[in-house]
């Protein structure tokens, strides 16, 4: 359930923030409705978490596992993050000058190991000596004035020395010449790579004085949230606003007010502290205008559900529904189809097992993400067992009283099967594919109705409810249009008639009845007419309606499609590695050729969950509902 709130306002005296607010925290009952403060301290806080942020990145870079665990206090928390970001520093500016010796090595490396101040040696000593690369044609144009020695020549340029003797024509050489001129690097290649290997020296010994403050992580993540929770306070203090009541030129005479929300069966407790303190309160029933912070509750079972929507970042709006029973439920369902091999089910089970039992033995509490998981397991444990699916192998390879556990119907052990319903007198039938097809619209019709008959039970007192149950109605016919167009068009039939009743026919007259219904009612806001008016002003979308849902229900034959992509990737892996079995010298190649390609399909299976399972519930079941997932978390002011 989505817990009821009611909107506080408070009324304080304007020197009174920072004595309410460290009040307020320490009852950790409120969510204040502040998201923006000022003030230069929040900025000097923000610079704080990010330098030990920065730390705390560059330490784990290097340790990636520590034991070690010194007691540390804030204060030497912040202390050790400035000797760390010291060192960082440091190491840049060394591993920038690597950067440009190596730059440097490049540019001269065709010319050779030489050393520069022996050019400016000789240059002291009236020869003077400048490196060129010159373009061929006019290297040879140059006069026989200019005393040059050739180094190197390829088809295209020739590097050279030119000696200047400082006559005219040299001069000109020299000038024109200028673009081609090599610059002398500082120092020679090998007194370069000699620096850069003193600095790689430097910058070994500047990580492992890094790592030497391993000690310092778990303090300083426990500083980071220490100065979160104080720029949270100072959001607070500085966001109120802020009326002036009366000036004596020097003091003001103020008082600051906020707003925000608390659990309605905490209201007296607030009472209770504003009688105490002195406070203004005015206590309100929210609005659908105000932007109420949404809060679940629910018992320990369907709470399970909670770190995968965690995950999601996925929360309801505060007059939206908590589908959390229902989504825990469906989505069970769905992962099982979606993996579909009991296999799988099996190996997940198993490896959720060890922390679990890790938990149960040393009598600590079991976390909810490991039994949601062992959950999916579960789930696909028991959906492999009623079709018999396990490890991608063929019934044929399987033992028979696990095939004997298995619903004939939708099992791979009938798979070539023709079942004929009862009113096909033996003339048509439906395969296994379609009968899983025929299973994943009835879960369609389940979850939608489910929809459509939550918003009815929200909209009982009004004729909106009549809008509802036209949906319902429509659905219910749009569900066997399905079986018709998409499972099999001659046994679910639109002139089909069972022991007289026109069931095709009925199914058109529901999706008729439905749609009027909901056309007249479903915008119903005291007025039949002013409904009316608001369909006709929407009537495309209206009419769209109707292919929507449609898809809706189609949209369900995924998770028959995507279980029968993974039982088919299942299947080519053991066609690949099983002929490898016959050879003791392939053996670990299949056995690797297993591991990875079931691996593989597990990962894909994990996806296809995150992409089709949660979608069916978070936008096809959710549309229904007229959901939007708009809300955000309630967080109370606490310490």
């Amino acid at each position: 359930m989505i817990v009821p709130m009611k909107k506080v306002s408070l009324i304080i005296m304007g020197d009174k923030k920072s004595e309410t607010l460290t009040k307020l925290r320490k009852m950790g009952l409120m969510h204040i409705e502040i998201a923006e403060g000022n003030g230069g301290r929040i900025a000097e806080l923000k610079e704080k978490i990010s330098m030990l942020e920065n730390s705390i990145f560059s330490i784990e870079e290097k340790v990636k596992k520590n034991k070690e665990v010194k007691e540390t206090t804030v204060d030497e928390a912040i202390a050790a993050a400035r000797e760390v970001t010291a060192l960082v520093e440091e190491k840049k500016a060394y591993q920038s000058e690597q950067i440009s010796l190596k730059t440097e090595i490049d540019r001269i490396k065709n010319w050779g190991d030489f050393e520069p101040e022996m050019l400016k040696y000789l240059a002291s000593e009236g020869v003077d000596i400048a490196l060129y690369e010159i373009p061929k044609a006019e290297y040879e144009a140059l006069g026989e004035n200019v005393k040059t020695i050739r180094l190197e020549e390829t088809k295209t340029s020739v590097k050279c020395m030119l000696i200047r003797q400082g006559t005219e024509e040299d001069e000109e050489a020299v000038q024109s010449l200028n673009n081609y001129r090599l610059e002398l690097p500082k120092m020679s290649i090998s007194a370069m790579k000699q620096k850069i290997d003193e600095l790689e020296g430097c910058i070994n010994n500047i990580d492992e004085k890094i790592v030497a403050y391993a000690g310092y992580t778990a303090g300083m993540k426990a500083a980071v949230k220490a100065y979160e929770k104080e720029i949270e306070f100072e959001i607070y203090a500085t966001g109120m606003a802020d009326e002036t009541l009366a000036s004596d030129g020097e003091n003001n005479l103020s008082v600051a007010h906020f707003t925000g929300y608390i659990e309605a069966e905490n209201i007296d407790c607030i009472k209770n502290t504003a009688k105490e303190n002195s406070w203004g309160l005015v206590i309100e029933e929210p609005t659908e205008e105000d932007n109420v912070p949404t809060k679940l509750k629910n018992n320990k079972f369907v709470s399970l559900i909670y770190p995968l929507t965690d995950f999601l970042n996925t929360i309801p709006g505060y007059y939206e529904y908590d589908i959390s029973a229902w989504f825990l439920a469906f989505i069970l369902v769905f992962f099982g189809m979606i993996f579909g091999d009991g296999g799988y089910g099996l190996l997940i089970s198993a490896v959720v097992a060890v922390p679990i039992v890790k938990s149960l033995v040393s009598k600590k509490t079991v976390a909810p993400v490991f039994l949601l998981v062992g959950l999916f397991g579960l789930s696909t444990i028991i959906w492999g067992t009623l079709t018999c699916t396990w490890f991608g192998l063929t019934p044929d390879q399987l033992p028979q009283w696990l095939k004997g556990l298995s619903i004939p119907v939708i099992s791979n052990v009938y798979a070539d099967k023709i079942w004929y319903p009862f009113w096909t007198e033996g003339k048509v039938g439906l395969t296994t594919a379609q009968n899983l097809q025929v299973f994943c619209f009835i879960l369609a019709l389940i979850q939608l109705l489910i929809a459509h008959v939550k918003c009815a039970i929200t909209n009982r007192k009004s004729l909106k409810v009549l809008g509802d149950i036209g949906s319902a109605i429509e659905l219910i016919g749009m569900f066997y249009v399905v079986l018709s167009f998409v499972v099999s068009g001659e046994v679910f039939s639109m002139g089909l008639v069972i022991s007289g009743i026109p069931v095709g026919t009925i199914a058109i007259a529901f999706v008729a009845v439905g749609f009027l219904f909901s056309f007249v009612f479903a915008n119903y806001e005291g007025s039949v007419v002013k409904s009316i008016v608001e369909s006709l002003k929407n009537i495309v979308s209206v009419l769209l309606g109707i292919f929507n849902l449609f898809s809706d229900i189609v949209s369900y034959i995924r998770l028959w499609a995507v279980g029968l992509a993974g039982a088919a990737i299942s299947a080519t892996v053991n066609e690949l590695a099983g002929p490898l079995f016959g050879n003791f010298m392939f053996m670990i190649l299949a056995i690797f050729l297993l591991v990875f390609g079931h691996g593989l399909n597990m990962i894909l299976n994990v996806l296809s969950v995150i992409v089709h399972g949660i979608r069916l519930n978070t936008l096809e079941f959710s549309s229904h509902l007229g959901m939007s997932w708009s809300g955000h978390k309630f967080k109370p002011f606490e310490e």
